[in-house]
């Protein structure tokens, strides 16, 4: 279980694909939490586990099939900067919202709009999400906590802050940018129990 609040962010230092998924090294030198083996860590939203310790602060997982299809992991580079959040302790202070880093789907990224040291970002989700998006209510981009400030047909609109815009990756979204999405953890809990009514 995350928090959706961003605590560092690296680098990608390396990537493998293969039959079995991806291997995927990540640059975390400047992040004060010292991962160990066996860490849940989220990696731009996705929780996945240290598999592998390297040196100068190098952390290597292990991506499956399933992963890489419902995720932006599987076009990573060497280079590309992701949002990381170590797994959230129970006395942990609850400043975003209950998030589990299992991604629900992709979304693109339809316009921003700048202004006022702000930008308002509207993101089109996988048309089988919108049900879950409320407006008001809490959704996770890449990892980072957000609240929905609108939603409007087939796309939602967030509005991002000079400190979440300086501390996480979203400041390098562009028009066309795919997102990991994960919606609320209350509203699916719902929804599945009133599709199971319904269909009684």
């Amino acid at each position: 279980m995350f928090t959706g609040l961003i605590q560092a962010m690296g680098e990608v230092a390396g990537v493998e694909h293969h039959s079995q998924g991806m291997g995927l090294q990540i640059q975390a030198a400047g992040w004060e939490y010292r991962a160990a083996m066996g860490d849940s860590i989220a990696i731009a939203g996705v929780c996945l586990t240290v598999a592998r310790m390297g040196g100068r602060g190098v952390l290597g997982f292990d991506a499956v099939p399933e992963t890489l299809a419902k995720t932006t992991l599987g076009a990573l580079k060497a280079g590309d900067r992701v949002n990381l959040e170590h797994a959230a302790r129970a006395d942990t202070l609850l400043g975003g919202h209950m998030v589990q880093g299992h991604v629900d789907g992709v979304g693109a990224v339809r316009t921003i709009e700048k202004a006022g040291g702000e930008w308002r970002v509207t993101i089109a989700p996988p048309e089988e999400l919108l049900p879950l998006i409320a407006p008001k209510g809490s959704i996770a981009v890449d990892g980072v906590s957000l609240t929905v400030a609108s939603v409007a047909g087939e796309t939602f609109d967030v509005a991002l802050i000079p400190t979440t815009l300086e501390l996480t990756t979203l400041r390098d979204l562009q028009v066309g940018s795919r997102v990991n999405i994960e919606t609320d953890i209350i509203a699916r809990q719902v929804a599945r129990y009133l599709e199971l009514m319904t269909a009684r």
